[in-house]
């Protein structure tokens, strides 16, 4: 090991920035170890909220965090770029050069090395291989495929509110694969933000008439992660909003202007989006690192990874098994929360010379979804209640408190408290849903 350990955690997500802000706080503020921070983008935005970015209602300009002011504040360092190899002999990092949008190059391929590693680099959308879905359908895995969609849904309004010509069947149909909690909330969001558009100089557009939203998903329910009480009540809210549930409607293939099942409904929509599965980026099977049959990297139940026990693997791209029956953590920012924190907890000791042979253990504290301003539902897990279904203004509470948890571990209370008063003031002077 070096004279000063060095750490690399590739990926600011969830998992990835909480690890990183802990272990700048914990070791690089007394320059016990050279923490860095790899990510692709120059700006973060929490995961669950690209549903909300996608429909308009939070705007993630004024919200994201930049990481290399981040990085300052947390005594961690912060190197933009895409992470193209892994030499484990001589533990390096390989980052492809970095290009701007015109395609010049701004910085040449580097190497950095590492004592220790961390992969938490999130998931991307499943297409399963099926035909169309790379060509017509959007992706809400990162902030710019979010706002993309939001483009598009703006566009699309804007071209329908001013054409001449009648509406063409689906021209502002939104058809949503996969009934998980992205895709429940996101159907909800659009119904929200589709009956605000009026307000804003859409007066042609008439929401009940003009924008229909479909909901598909291959399994017998939507949301299998509450439940099925929960997940049937979920179903009526929606259906009573005019939301078009389609459950047990296996995807076949999707065009230009449709989405078609194995049933033979054909769904018309100019609008597409896939949210029915995640597996680990593509290039996670190249690194010659284990992988299970979604790509991502098999652990141990300390989290390092079954091949190299100096690199660890924590959030959506580990595969980390929960039971004996071998079922996988869920893909949840509550796990990736726990996974931060764990092996920061590992590392500290790992550095101090101390024997670590703990064993993450995967706490469920329940599910929670939101169908934005018109319900918010949801089952808490706990060692002394077991599970309690939630609805309401507790459910709301409890949903927004997810996201200020992490909001705490990174910025702390007193930035937390001004940051939560600040956006509270911007409320009387920003439109409800973003215009731009």
């Amino acid at each position: 090991m070096s004279e000063t350990p060095k750490i690399i955690v590739v990926g600011g997500g969830a998992a990835g920035l909480e690890l990183a802000t802990r272990l700048g706080r914990k070791l690089g503020r007394r320059e016990r170890a050279q923490i860095t921070l790899i990510d692709a983008t120059r700006t973060h935005v929490w995961k669950p909220l690209l549903h909300q970015v996608a429909a308009g209602t939070f705007d993630p300009d004024q919200h994201a965090l930049g990481y290399l002011a981040h990085a300052r504040w947390n005594h961690y360092r912060f190197r933009l770029g895409v992470m193209s190899g892994l030499d484990r002999v001589e533990r390096k990092v390989i980052l492809a050069p970095l290009r701007n949008d015109k395609g010049e190059e701004l910085i040449p391929s580097r190497s950095f090395c590492y004592d220790h590693l961390v992969f938490a680099i999130g998931s991307v959308s499943n297409d399963f291989g099926i035909p169309g879905v790379k060509e017509h359908c959007l992706m809400l895995d990162t902030k710019s495929q979010a706002s993309a969609f939001q483009q598009q849904l703006l566009e699309a309004l804007i071209r329908a509110n001013t054409q001449k010509a009648p509406l063409q069947d689906g021209q502002l149909d939104v058809a949503i694969v996969g009934a998980g909690a992205t895709g429940v909330e996101l159907a909800a969001q659009l119904h929200q933000v589709t009956r605000q558009i009026a307000q804003y100089g859409f007066e042609t557009i008439e929401p009940d008439r003009h924008v229909r939203l479909h909901i598909l998903d291959a399994g017998p329910r939507i949301l299998p992660a509450l439940p099925e009480k929960l997940s049937g009540q979920v179903q009526q809210e929606l259906e009573r909003l005019g939301i078009q549930v389609h459950v047990s409607e296996m995807v076949t293939r999707v065009t230009a202007d449709a989405v078609h099942t194995a049933s033979g409904l054909v769904i018309p929509a100019t609008i597409k989006v896939w949210a029915a599965g995640i597996k680990g980026p593509d290039f996670l099977a190249d690194l010659g690192l284990s992988v299970n049959r979604i790509n991502q990297l098999k652990v141990n139940p300390d989290l390092t990874l079954e091949d190299d026990e100096h690199i660890y693997a924590i959030g959506d791209c580990a595969a980390c098994v929960m039971n004996e029956e071998g079922d996988l953590v869920p893909p949840r920012a509550q796990a990736a929360h726990q996974q931060a924190s764990f092996v920061a907890k590992a590392l500290t000791k790992r550095l101090k010379g101390q024997a670590f042979s703990g064993r993450y253990v995967y706490r469920d504290y329940g599910s929670l979804v939101t169908l934005g301003r018109y319900s918010t539902v949801g089952s808490l897990m706990g060692a002394i209640t077991g599970s309690v279904r939630v609805s309401g203004w507790i459910a709301r509470w409890v949903y927004l408190s997810l996201y200020k948890m992490h909001q705490l571990t990174l910025f702390g209370w007193w930035r937390t408290g001004l940051t939560t008063l600040a956006r509270m003031l911007r409320r009387s002077i920003d439109p409800a849903i973003k215009l731009h």
